[in-house]
């Protein structure tokens, strides 16, 4: 017998032959229950350590034996659920097995309920749902019995399990026994059971909405968490697990949080856990006044000023996990205060959601003094460590967002720190006056500081290249370039960058660039911000007697053999770019001198040697770049007639580059390279019709893509590209377009994000082959349709939803807006009447919601142009009758953003003349 059919018999449920419904006691395994009874014992044992060692071989060294184990446990999940999900549950609960198989039986118990991807989630959800209830009530059995397991993986793999099914079943209103069973556990003696407990409501917490937990259930679980988290609770385990819960439950806390008694107690709670004597509750007690500063920052008054002593002591004082959130608790704050700041303008009328506390403000003079220690803090080698962070980087950016919040007031109080520390010897003291230069850039008004960095920047210019220290020269190098991109441009009165200082500006720049990794991507950067601003500086830049010497040092950069390190090639081509993207039209021929050597290196990417996995990578990364250089090329050129009609003797050339790439078949490389053939499309227009028989079978490809959506996400809108390059000669590939675009919106295996294009490029194709349409007409329509009614109704929704209702009606409505265009002056413009009053129906459902951005408003106004404009007095009448059209119409006349009125007076006008007819 095969190892997988030994295992199949002994996964397979033999229901006759055991009391489901029975509960287990501890000392029976539920693998063992599974077997028939017939079987001889020794017959039993032997299979029931199968399962064992199966679960063992999946973590073999041995590749060979690890697969053969992987394929085993497949195999078993797709040919017997109920019989799979026991057996694990089984092993989980059983303390005689090895702690090893029990937290891989754990983890694949977790992973068979929940998973990244929506379609792949929703249907494991459904596959539990389905479960016969007696199976299901047995699995529940074993995990709440793993929680009193001496063995803590076993016991922490179960809360994490038992809250995954609570987040399926609990909104369904099933299985509610389980809040009540696990708040009895809270009184037992056991701490062990008391600490798998509360981390088993921590996880819940996290899993489901607070909307699903009646209030005096959440009562229970709060008053069992902070109790959990007193000072009196001896052991240190429950009362970690007891702040990590809290942290979690702290969305279902608004209710507790309004009464001023139970909010002290939980604020008392919460603060006397950050002096615990054990640095993990610390931790954990910081990281839950972090979450209160988001969650309830307008209750916060009354606390500011404890919490304020308790942050600082442990920012000066504390280990760094704790200092790190201390100090995270102040960028909180201000992250609220920028938002209220933002959203009302400092005008706290009634309708005011929140109102706006001045915490930092109030706060600062004792602040601004605490996080400038926090500078002095650096570490030897943070520059070189991507992912570093420690208590310097956060003051910074703490500082940083300070700056944000109080604008000109955090200047003088650290003007002195920066004064007295730049010239220092010490290299740490120069390095955290840079930084804390650098970090009050974003905030300030430009009045404020551009007479302070007019004093600083030649200082700065000077030590980029002569300090004797790395980390100095990277934040210096770092700080020009928030200098150019804060205070430089045409949106600033007096320019920082003159004639005069322009040339010593970018040698520095260029010789920083062969400078260490790390200060050289700096430099990078600072050029970066120093082209954008001259972005709409006229027909003439500063910048344009370099231009040949920046290209050759970016260029001679991309070359240097440690180019891998900090990101520094993508920083010189992403400035390439830059630099090509700001540059006028006397830079016209060199950029068109650039598109042979970005050429010649993409066809090096593309040479066949074989390589390793890493350096595979490297290549796709290298050849992503190198597409994404030829995209801005190829725009730049193809926006003016004379170097358009220059750059396409290299059309064909690109293009075959292009079909190369695609061979590839490496995602990142796929995206880069389908937005490099929009921009082509655009460029060479109709002639792009011939390239189409070879690019379709990869457009259809892009389109088929749904594992990486950003590749299907672009593929759309490359389809829009070239439905505008090649107008009606699109059409012997329309039918496979729409099949395939409507594949993808019946599909709940694609990412939402991709939808909402998808509509727009119905518009884009109708547009393309007008009357053509038709016969996509009866399959396309009453997608929008239905699109449109669920778009329409968003109240009660959080912001993350609106946003993305609003793109979704956008999509709908260029959709709609396209293809009324594209049938406009047709014989067969009737065909649109039957939709003309659902259009206006929901029309008027989103103008009633109130929550359309200008976006959505434009498109919105325009699609009633278009109706009156296309269908004539067809549409007069029921506009005319329509509930809102008129007061809509008013509301974007009158609108401040010129392109909402400008789309208004147009629609006004159309629909004039369709009234008048």
């Amino acid at each position: 017998m095969s190892q997988i059919e030994e295992i199949s018999n002994l996964f397979s449920l033999k229901s006759n032959a055991m009391n489901i419904g029975a509960p287990l006691s501890s000392s029976r395994s539920v693998t063992v229950l599974l077997l028939s009874h017939s079987i001889p014992w020794t017959t039993r044992y032997n299979m029931a350590m199968e399962v064992t060692q199966i679960l063992l071989n999946a973590q073999s060294i041995d590749g060979n034996v690890r697969k053969h184990a992987e394929d085993s446990i497949k195999q078993f999940q797709e040919q017997n659920l109920p019989s799979f999900l026991l057996s694990l549950s089984g092993e989980l609960a059983n303390d005689d097995k090895p702690v090893e198989s029990r937290k891989l039986a754990g983890l694949i118990l977790k992973n068979a309920l929940d998973a990244k991807e929506q379609h792949r989630k929703f249907e494991l959800v459904q596959s539990w749902v389905t479960l016969d209830s007696a199976v299901k009530a047995q699995i529940k059995t074993c995990l709440l019995q793993t929680l009193s397991s001496a063995v803590s993986d076993a016991r922490s793999t179960a809360s994490q399990v038992i809250a995954k099914i609570a987040g399926i079943e609990l909104p369904q209103k099933q299985w509610p026994e389980l809040i009540v069973s696990l708040l009895s556990n809270i009184h037992q003696q056991a701490p062990n059971v008391r600490q798998a407990t509360l981390e088993t409501l921590g996880y819940l917490c996290e899993e489901v909405s607070p909307n699903v937990v009646d209030q005096d259930q959440v009562n229970k679980i709060l008053t069992a968490v902070v109790q959990g988290m007193n000072a009196s609770e001896g052991n240190n385990d429950v009362r970690l697990a007891a702040t990590r819960a809290l942290y979690n439950a702290l969305g279902f806390a608004h209710a507790n949080f309004s009464n001023d008694m139970e909010r002290d107690y939980i604020m008392r709670v919460v603060c006397e856990a950050t002096l615990s004597p054990e640095v993990k509750i610390r931790q954990a007690a910081f990281e839950c006044l972090v979450s209160i500063s988001s969650t309830y920052y307008e209750k916060l008054a009354h606390y500011i000023q404890d919490i304020f002593n308790i942050t600082a002591k442990a920012v000066r004082e504390d280990e760094e996990p704790v200092a790190l959130q201390a100090i995270e608790f102040w960028s909180s704050i201000c992250d609220e205060e920028i938002d209220i700041l933002e959203d009302y303008g400092g005008d706290f009328t009634g309708d005011s959601a929140i109102p706006c506390f001045y915490f930092i403000k109030q706060a600062l003079p004792a602040l601004v003094p605490m996080l400038l220690e926090t500078l002095l803090k650096q570490e030897e080698d943070q520059d070189q460590d991507e992912g570093a962070w420690n208590i310097a980087m956060a003051g910074g950016t703490c500082l940083g967002l300070v700056a944000r919040t109080v604008g000109d007031d955090i200047v003088p109080l650290v003007m002195p720190f920066i004064e007295e520390n730049i010239t220092k010897p010490e290299w740490r003291q120069r390095e955290a006056a840079t930084y804390a230069f650098g970090s009050i850039l974003e905030g300030p008004s430009p009045d404020k500081l551009t007479p302070i960095v007019n004093v600083a920047l030649t200082f700065m210019l000077t030590a980029l290249t002569k300090d004797p220290n790395n980390h100095v020269k990277d934040t210096t190098a770092w700080t020009l370039g928030r200098i150019f991109e804060f205070l430089h441009g045409s949106t600033i009165d007096s320019p920082i960058i003159t004639q005069a200082n322009c040339q010593q500006i970018i040698t520095v720049l260029l010789q920083s660039m062969k400078d260490v990794p790390n200060v050289a991507e700096k430099a990078c950067g600072a050029l970066y911000f120093l082209a954008q601003g001259f972005e709409e500086g006229g027909p003439s830049s500063p910048l344009t007697p370099f231009f040949q010497e920046i290209v050759q040092a970016l260029l001679t950069v991309t070359h240097r053999e440690d180019a891998s390190e900090s990101r520094l090639r993508t920083a010189a081509y992403e400035t390439l770019n830059e630099v090509v993207r700001c540059s006028t039209d006397e830079t016209a021929t060199m950029v068109l001198h650039l598109v042979p050597i970005i050429m010649t290196e993409l066809h090096k990417t593309l040479e066949g040697q074989k390589l390793s996995s890493d350096e595979r990578e490297r290549q796709s990364e290298l050849q992503g770049l190198l597409c994404g250089c030829l995209q801005v090329i190829i725009q730049k050129l193809g926006s003016s007639e004379p170097t358009k009609y220059l750059f396409m003797q290299y059309a064909d050339q690109i293009m075959e580059l292009y079909l190369r790439v695609f061979a590839c078949r490496s995602a990142t490389v796929h995206e880069e390279a389908m937005l490099a053939i929009g921009a082509l499309a655009y460029a060479t227009g109709p002639d792009f019709a011939k390239y189409m028989p070879e690019f379709y079978k990869y457009l259809e490809m892009g389109l088929q893509n749904f594992e990486e959506y950003q590749v299907c996400a672009v593929t759309v809108g490359v389809v829009g590209d070239i439905c505008r390059a090649l107008e009606d000669q699109i059409l012997p590939y329309c039918d496979g377009i729409m099949t395939q675009l409507l594949k993808n919106l019946s599909s709940n295996q694609l990412h939402r994000s991709v939808k909402p294009p998808i509509f727009s490029c119905f518009g884009d194709i109708a547009l393309a082959i007008g009357e053509n349409f038709e016969k996509y007409l009866m399959y396309a329509m009453p997608m929008l349709q239905s699109a449109a009614e669920l778009s329409a109704h968003t109240s009660g929704a959080d912001d993350d939803l609106v946003d993305y209702t609003n793109s979704l009606r956008n999509g709908i409505l260029e959709a709609y807006s396209g293809i009324f265009q594209g049938f406009k002056n047709s014989p067969k413009t009737q065909l649109l009447i039957p939709f003309a009053l659902h259009i206006l129906q929901f029309l008027d459902s989103i103008y009633m919601e109130k929550d359309m951005d200008d976006v959505v408003m434009k498109t919105a106004v325009g699609v009633l142009g278009d109706l009156a404009d296309t269908l004539g007095s067809n549409a007069g009448t029921l506009i005319q009758q329509s509930l809102s059209s008129k007061d809509f119409l008013d509301e974007c006349l009158s609108s401040d953003d010129h392109l909402i009125k400008e789309s208004a007076e147009w629609a006004k006008l159309a629909i004039s003349r369709a009234i008048s007819v």
